[in-house]
Parts: C-alpha cells; sequence; structure tokens
C-alpha cells in the first residue's frame, strides 16, 4: 500500500501494490525479505535455547516447558493480526482509505485489552499448568521465574505482532522483516549479557533470557509503532462512537479468533506431548523443546510464503483478480512440496550435527536426531497444510481452517502419538506425529480447492 497524499493532512488514499505483475516473480520478491525476518525470528527462540543450554539440561528443560505456554499466548495473537491483515490487505484492495485507518487502529485497541486478559490469566493459571505439564521441583521453579518475567513485559510482545501484520497488508514485507532482525540482533547480544553475569551485568540464568526478550520487544514495540502511525500514517485518533470501534473489533474477531485458535491449537497439542514425552524424564523433555525449534527453523520459508500469500490473495480477491489468487496458491503448494523433500534429505544428513549444537548430552541428542529424522519425511505435506490454512482465513473461511487445526491436533496428531508411545516408545509417538502431518495437509488442500470452486460458482 503506498501513500498518495499530498501532505499528513491530505484525505489519505492508498494503492494496491499486489494486483499487478507476474505471479510468481512477485511471490518471490516479497518472500524473500519474509524469510530473512522469520529466520530472524525462529533465530531469536533458538539463540536462547543455545546459550541456556550452555547452563545445563535442568535450565533447558524448563525452557522447553515453557514452550508450550509461550507459543499459546504468542500465536493467538498472531490470529488477531491474520485477523486484521486479511481486512486491511481487502480495504487495500478497494481503495478504502477510511477502512484501513479504523481497522489499524482498533485492532492495536483490541491486542491491548486481549494483554490485560492474558496476565492476569497468566499469572492465575502458571501453577497448575506447568504442574499438569509434568514441571516439578526446581524446574518448576525456574519456569514460574520465566514466566513471570515474560508475562510482565506482554505488551512488548504482542504489538509489534499486530502491527507488522498491518504493516504486511499495504504489500511490505521489508520493513517487518528489517524490525525482526533487529530484535535478533539485540537479543544475541543481551542473552549472554544477562544469563551469564558478563561485565557489569547481573548473573540471572535462564531469568536472564526472559529479561533479554522483554528488552528486545520493548526496542520492537517502539520501531514498529514509529513506521505504522509516523512513516505509514495508518493510525486514527478521531473520536468515533464506541459501537464504532465494537463493530470493528467484531470484524477482526469473526477471523481473528478462528486464525488464534488455529494457531493455538498447534502448541496445545505439543503441551499434551510435552507430557507424554515427560514421563521419559526431563531429558527427553529438553530434547523435544529444541527439536520443535529446530522443526520451525526448518519450515521458516514455508512459513514466510503463507505470510506473504495472505496479503497477496486479500488485495487481488478485493480486487476481483481471482485469477491471480489461483495462480498463487498453486505455485504456492508446489514450491512447498518441493522445500519439504529438500529439508527432509537435509535433516536426515545432518540431524545429529544440528543436534551437538544445542547440547552434548548424548541422551538428548539421540531424541533430537529420531524425533528430526522421523517427522521431517512429511514436511512436504505440512506446508500445503499452512498455505492452504492461511488462504482460508483470507477468503473468510476461518471456521473451516479452524476445524482443520482442530482434526489435525486432536484427531490425528495425539491420538497417532498416544498409540505410538503405546507400540513403540519415544519412537512411536514421533511417527505418530509425521502420518498427521501429511494427512493434514492433504485434508486441507482438498478443503482449499472445495472452497474455491464454491466462490467461483457465486461469481
Amino acid at each position: 500500500m503506498r501513500d498518495d497524499r499530498s501532505g499528513a493532512g491530505g484525505s489519505g488514499r492508498w494503492k494496491a501494490v499486489l494486483t499487478e505483475g507476474p505471479v510468481g516473480r512477485t511471490l518471490l520478491r516479497l518472500t524473500v525479505p519474509m524469510v530473512a525476518g522469520i529466520l530472524g525470528m525462529v533465530a531469536f527462540n533458538l539463540t536462547d535455547t543455545f546459550f541456556v543450554g550452555r547452563i545445563g539440561t535442568t535450565e533447558l528443560a524448563a525452557l522447553s516447558f515453557t514452550f508450550p505456554f509461550v507459543l499459546v499466548l504468542v500465536r493467538f495473537t498472531l490470529g488477531l493480526g491474520i485477523g486484521a491483515s486479511a481486512l486491511i490487505s481487502r480495504a487495500v484492495g478497494r481503495g478504502d482509505a477510511h477502512a484501513v485507518r479504523r481497522l489499524t487502529t482498533d485492532s492495536l485497541s483490541l491486542a491491548l485489552l486481549v494483554v490485560v486478559i492474558f496476565v492476569i490469566t497468566g499469572f492465575l493459571t502458571m501453577d497448575p499448568v506447568f504442574r499438569a505439564l509434568g514441571a516439578a521441583g526446581d524446574i518448576l521453579r525456574m519456569v514460574k521465574t520465566y514466566m513471570s518475567i515474560w508475562l510482565a513485559g506482554l505488551l512488548f510482545v504482542f504489538f509489534p505482532m499486530v502491527s507488522n501484520n498491518a504493516i504486511r497488508a499495504n504489500g511490505d514485507m521489508k520493513t517487518p522483516a528489517l524490525i525482526m532482525l533487529t530484535a535478533v540482533g539485540a537479543n544475541i547480544i543481551l542473552d549472554p549479557l544477562l544469563i551469564f553475569g558478563i561485565g557489569p551485568f547481573p548473573r540471572l540464568g535462564l531469568a536472564g533470557a526472559a529479561v533479554a526478550t522483554v528488552l528486545t520487544r520493548a526496542i520492537t514495540f517502539t520501531l514498529s509503532f514509529y513506521i505504522v502511525h509516523f512513516r505509514l500514517r495508518m493510525l486514527t485518533f478521531e473520536r468515533v462512537p464506541f459501537k464504532e470501534v465494537l463493530a470493528s473489533w467484531k470484524r477482526i474477531l469473526y477471523i481473528g479468533l478462528p486464525a488464534a485458535a488455529t494457531r493455538v491449537i498447534m502448541p496445545l497439542g505439543i503441551g499434551v506431548l510435552t507430557g507424554m514425552i515427560a514421563a521419559s524424564g526431563p531429558k527427553a523433555v529438553a530434547a523435544f523443546g529444541v527439536a520443535v525449534k529446530v522443526e520451525f527453523f526448518a519450515m521458516a520459508v514455508i512459513f514466510a510464503l503463507s505470510s506473504v500469500l495472505g496479503p497477496f490473495t486479500g488485495q487481488n480477491w478485493g480486487a476481483a483478480r481471482k485469477g491471480r489468487v489461483d495462480r498463487g496458491i498453486s505455485l504456492s503448494n508446489r514450491f512447498a512440496l518441493l522445500w519439504g523433500i529438500g529439508m527432509f534429505a537435509f535433516l536426515a544428513a545432518f540431524a545429529r550435527p544440528i543436534a551437538s549444537i544445542f547440547s552434548s548430552d548424548p541422551e538428548v541428542i539421540s531424541v533430537i536426531v529420531l524425533y528430526t529424522r522421523t517427522v521431517a519425511a512429511a514436511y512436504c505435506l505440512f506446508g500445503v497444510f499452512v498455505i492452504s490454512s492461511l488462504v482460508l482465513h483470507v477468503l473468510h473461511r476461518p471456521i473451516h481452517a479452524a476445524l482443520l487445526a482442530a482434526v489435525q491436533t486432536f484427531a490425528l496428531t495425539v491420538p497417532m502419538a498416544w498409540a505410538g508411545m503405546r507400540l513403540a516408545g519415544m519412537k512411536g509417538i514421533f511417527a505418530g506425529v509425521g502420518i498427521s502431518y501429511g494427512l493434514a495437509g492433504i485434508a486441507a488442500w482438498l478443503v482449499l480447492r472445495r472452497v474455491l470452486s464454491r466462490l467461483e460458482e457465486r461469481g
């Protein structure tokens, strides 16, 4: 979205920038900076894992216990951001400047309300949740310390996620990527200083990773607010009746809540799997936490492509360029299949040296290698699932996407992992995860094709 105003006080017209040019080239041009940004955010988490792993296996296990809880909150916020981005991108396609500003502003005020609710709920439920996951003793104490600091800085986590989605709705993928890369750089510097107490900094151990995260997110909060408000002028402070704000919230939540549910379901599943694996001891939990983060890294290119495909689909659908939408989906799915096959080959060959980066414990390394080599076989179809789910949200079919996520996690992954555990222990759990990824990808592709056919029949 380009700001065509003659000045700050102009009427605020924007132009869709994703409705022209070759589809494949457009997606490639937009995906490259997003790959850098998403790889950066995965590296952000892996940086914590790397430095905490240098302290000891107990601390690494504590960090792994926090991962599902943190991921639930982060994924919920991403869902709200997807809801806002889907509406904003379609408003851009229509050339509706008022709707762009109203939706951006209201999505951020909604995020603030959600932060308040989550902080209160998080502190009240922290102890029983982590006990249910299997944390106890010193590990539970470390987990609660980490989460108390993380929750205290939740606003700094949530705001950039929503605002970056608003920026992407313009077709600007470079700015969010630069913001995310800035976060990585700051985290790489702050993590060792605060975890190990280098120079004048106190040695905080695992708590230092949480403090570094909050400080880093405060930087991205400042940058994203500056971009959205002062550079893009996507915020408005005009007084409007609360019912108009409420109407915006309802529209955002119509897509955002199912999108959030879609994204929350997966970490809930990870939480259940963590509980299963906890029976094998803290080393197995530590390994599983690392393996899941390596998986996010391996799939970062697909996550980047899906982030690009959302605004691309929204702008072209809003501008009635449905042929470009079909072409974009087809090219993206083909790429996802090829990427998944390539990553499986790479991880099968290099799983052990990758695992050795995060731990020197042979037991931890062996579990990481087992997960990586077993589950990665299904990454090709899991990529199709990721892309299809995102497109369904933009096409205003969020319930379809949420149901697919629920089926993937609770009807496929958890039962198959449980059955696998009974039959073959840890290897069976991971085989169940891989099979569920493959079946979910096929189902998502079939559902998306049916939705597109029905929409095209309606004209």
